[in-house]
């Protein structure tokens, strides 16, 4: 099940918290498939966002982060990571938690794991 076709356009999703998440975090979906498991949002943090209360992260589907515009510290590897930089998360992949004194706006890809062979 893919995404729907969309042609460029501005978006008219509104900023929302995606559910569960920590205070300062917001979501603009941009595409997502019916199902929810194939999605494209912007996610920003906004300036002294701090994850650590929730531990690091896993996920049972694929993720891929660009950072658009900030930072954000990785505090289990006490590194800090800026605009330009990209990862790619297989599901599983430990990452976190995060803190960002300035804030942070990424643009992020998840879809589900591939099937099993």
């Amino acid at each position: 099940m893919g995404k729907p076709e969309l042609e460029f356009h501005f978006p008219d999703r509104a900023w929302t918290a995606p559910p569960g998440a920590g205070a300062g975090v917001a979501e603009r979906v941009l595409a997502e498939d019916a199902r929810g498991e194939r999605r494209t949002a912007l996610v920003r943090w906004e300036p002294g966002t701090d994850t650590s209360g929730e531990g690091v992260a896993r996920h049972d589907f694929w993720e891929e982060v660009y950072l658009l515009d900030g930072a954000m510290h990785d505090l289990t590897l006490n590194q800090t990571f800026s605009a330009g930089m990209y990862a790619c998360r297989p599901p599983g992949m430990a990452h976190g938690p995060w803190v960002s004194p300035d804030g942070v706006t990424m643009l992020v890809f998840s879809y589900p794991a591939d099937p099993p062979r």
